[in-house]
């Protein structure tokens, strides 16, 4: 039998309260795959790859394989909810919404053992979108080689819509991100002898003012793109020169082609602020797995006419966002559609207030459940 909403809310507030950090999620685990092994196992395979977990569901004809994603670890934030049914472990916290996402991705998997699909179906329980890239490093183990989707869907709770709906859109619902890390290395001295020393203060302020005309003049005003730097370290006292200047930032674009483009003006400046200040940088830019969720012309355009189509779905066209999700990674390599499910919250994810309305988790799942058995049916 499927989950009904009882046993789903239970779910949701089990995992809510023990969040775990990505790579770290061992007590999570072992309570999905406690939860997955009470559905009808006839045609269910289970593997584990780390923290993470697949369930293979074997359809009757097979034709192709649809997969279904969802995130499972929590961030390193101290929670202040006020629930009864808070985080257990200090200083971490469901609030990105992974409790909700887990809780639907149960409730359409029970809906998918209780009879037997056409297709095949392919859960993935992934950890680590938050801190290492889940997906990307799941995808290049070859964890998804011997049951690789057809095509893949996922989605990301959205406190700004209301609760139970549904937003998309096609092309790039979420940016691509990057990292940028960069330390200038010059000569510290005293601060009466500027002639003795080598600023990197000076320095750093220049890249960090360099950095803004990236966007402005080298970037197409009709596209988009950001740079941000929030971390600038240099120098203990003042009246010591800085031999060093450590940098910190982000990258944030809607295309890959984009961001890759930012990457190097921001080499490029790194690089002529070390030569023109006759010091060292070291810059490092990390991108991982968060590239752009850009969406798949096709199984976009299909799920929105069904979500359109369903009297009982609130459907909402979305603008793109700059926040980073590694499903872009996936989505760069397989077919596939990312949308978000409103949780109606005045508090942005990542909040430590975050307390997502639940009845996101029936409606979820109904809309979902019922999108992806119009998907089944296509066996070409």
């Amino acid at each position: 039998m499927a989950l009904n909403h009882e046993q789903l809310i239970q779910i949701y507030q089990d995992l809510h309260q023990i969040p775990e950090i990505g790579l770290e999620e061992h007590e999570t685990q072992a309570y999905l795959l406690n939860v997955i092994k009470q559905f009808p196992q006839d045609f269910l395979t289970i593997k584990t790859v780390e923290t993470a977990i697949l369930v293979h569901v074997t359809g009757t004809v097979g034709a192709k394989t649809i997969g279904w994603r969802t995130d499972i670890d929590a961030l390193p934030v101290a929670e202040q909810t006020g629930l009864p049914f808070a985080s257990k472990h200090p200083g971490r916290m469901h609030a990105c919404g992974h409790d909700i996402h887990m809780s639907v991705a149960l409730g359409v998997l029970s809906h998918v053992a209780d009879v037997q699909p056409a297709n095949n179906f392919l859960f993935l329980f992934q950890p680590a979108e938050e801190n290492a890239s889940g997906g990307k490093r799941l995808y290049e183990m070859g964890a998804l080689d011997e049951w690789r989707p057809d095509e893949i869907y996922g989605l990301h709770v959205n406190p700004q819509l209301p609760a139970g709906a549904i937003g998309c859109r096609q092309g790039t619902l979420f940016a691509g991100t990057c990292e940028i890390h960069a330390k200038f290395y010059g000569k510290s001295g005293h601060a009466a002898y500027p002639h003795l020393a080598n600023d990197m203060v000076v320095a750093g302020a220049s890249f960090v003012n360099q950095l803004q005309t990236i966007v402005s003049r080298n970037v197409n005003p009709i596209e988009s793109g950001v740079v941000t730097l929030g971390q600038f370290h240099a120098g203990t006292i003042g009246n010591v020169i800085s031999g060093t200047a450590q940098i910190d930032g982000t990258i944030r674009a809607l295309t890959q082609k984009m961001n890759a483009h930012i990457q190097r003006r921001v080499q490029t400046i790194a690089q002529g602020t070390a030569l023109a200040f006759g010091c060292e940088v070291d810059l490092d830019l990390h991108q991982g797995g968060y590239y752009p969720v850009e969406n798949d012309p096709e199984t976009t355009a299909a799920f929105i006419d069904y979500m359109q189509d369903r009297s009982d779905v609130t459907y909402i066209e979305t603008e793109p966002a700059m926040t980073g999700e590694d499903f872009g990674f996936l989505i760069s390599k397989l077919k596939g559609t990312m949308f978000w499910l409103g949780i109606d919250q005045p508090y942005q994810l990542h909040s430590e207030h975050l307390a997502p309305k639940t009845e996101a988790i029936d409606k979820g799942i109904a809309a979902i459940y019922g999108y992806l058995s119009t998907r089944d049916q296509t066996l070409a």
